[in-house]
């Protein structure tokens, strides 16, 4: 299985001479493509220097013509599409509909692309016309979490991750949504030029190198739509009795029925067996919890239904895949005290920059 890969010891370039050409990077613009997307590799690459100062790579836009629509601006296309026959590195940024159609001869240029070896990389639903090149077939990939399903469902030859900032194949890349592009963009840095370079370029881009946890944090975990009135209930009554005991023959008692029929039924309604339900539902109140009150860790185990906080940094981890911590820390709307912790360890700049507006004291002048 693919994964996110950090080679050690690439040293940085030389300086290209006139015989010496830079890395090229197409970014591919086409109708409907999503800016922040293309503007994305355009930023990262663009900032990347070597150690004299010289742009590291060649960034150039191409696209089968001279505009290409987006959602909010026309935009005039500089180079052609025939630029991918050349390029290095391809980036296929992400696309605003997904059933949009995609013209026949920019598949066709992005199959040949690959075929010769070109890297070629897509940034969020810039799967969707990646996959449909056939180069996806068989590997893992991901998009933005919330189309994830429908990549899986469209394209069953691949097997979806939505849970991971980016997938790594080496010659053959895909990211998540958004931001995810930034991190997907700084680790082909990292590859091409070394970790100082790649910081270099973190930094003026005001992104850290690697961020912690994937995309699983950002998921929204709905409860699934279950319109049949015979579980309906008794989601309900899961869902208002989390701090209770759930076992199976607790809930089976409650819905009336063995042990047996429950599991068998409730899998065919729901498309889970209860345990995995019980567990993203606690998942979801601990979510809520860490998100709009000031409970303790501890608190929030008991109340979601955890035995312990153990358990729940466990689970939380599995599912969210960040600490309960790290969570409330990027998505808490409840202002919190100054962590002591942080203070201990020379940070408290950093975590009251997180928690206060800028302050700017005067102080009267004495003539």
């Amino acid at each position: 299985m693919a994964e996110k890969t950090i080679f050690a010891g690439i040293k940085p370039r030389p300086k290209p001479s006139r015989r010496q050409r830079r890395h090229l990077v197409a970014v591919v613009a086409f109708d409907g493509v999503v800016l922040g997307d293309l503007a994305t590799p355009c930023e990262v690459f663009g900032r990347a220097r070597d150690a004299d100062g010289n742009p590291s790579y060649d960034v150039r836009v191409c696209g089968l013509r001279r505009k290409a629509e987006s959602a909010h601006v026309n935009l005039t296309v500089r180079w052609p599409i025939a630029l991918v026959r050349r390029a290095d590195t391809i980036v296929v940024p992400g696309i605003d509909d997904l059933d949009r159609s995609i013209p026949s001869a920019l598949l066709s240029e992005l199959r040949r692309a690959i075929n010769r070896g070109a890297r070629v990389a897509s940034i969020c639903t810039g799967a969707f016309v990646l996959a449909r090149t056939g180069a996806l077939d068989g590997r893992v990939a991901t998009t933005h979490w919330r189309a994830a399903s429908e990549l899986a469902r469209r394209f069953p030859a691949i097997t979806v991750d939505p849970d991971v900032l980016y997938v790594d194949h080496g010659a053959l890349l895909t990211s998540a949504g958004a931001a995810a592009g930034l991190d997907l963009c700084l680790h082909l840095v990292r590859r091409d030029l070394g970790s100082e370079i790649a910081a270099h370029v973190a930094r003026a881009a005001v992104m850290p190198l690697e961020r912690t946890g994937g995309q699983a944090q950002f998921i929204v975990h709905e409860p699934p739509d279950v319109p049949n009135a015979t579980f309906g209930p008794l989601l309900i009554w899961i869902d208002q009795h989390l701090r209770n005991d759930l076992s199976l023959p607790v809930i089976a008692r409650q819905a009336a029925m063995s042990c047996r029929t429950l599991s068998r039924r409730f899998r065919e309604h729901v498309g889970m067996t209860p345990a995995a339900w019980i567990a993203r539902a606690r998942v979801r109140e601990a979510q809520r919890l860490l998100e709009t009150t000031k409970l303790s860790v501890e608190e929030v185990a008991e109340a979601a239904g955890y035995g312990s906080t153990t358990v729940l940094r466990d689970r939380f981890a599995a599912i969210v895949g960040v600490s309960p911590l790290a969570y409330r820390r990027s998505f808490s709307s409840v202002r919190q005290p100054l962590d002591r912790l942080a203070i201990a360890q020379g940070r408290t700049r950093l975590v009251e920059a997180k928690m206060n507006r800028p302050r700017v004291a005067v102080r009267p002048r004495r003539d």
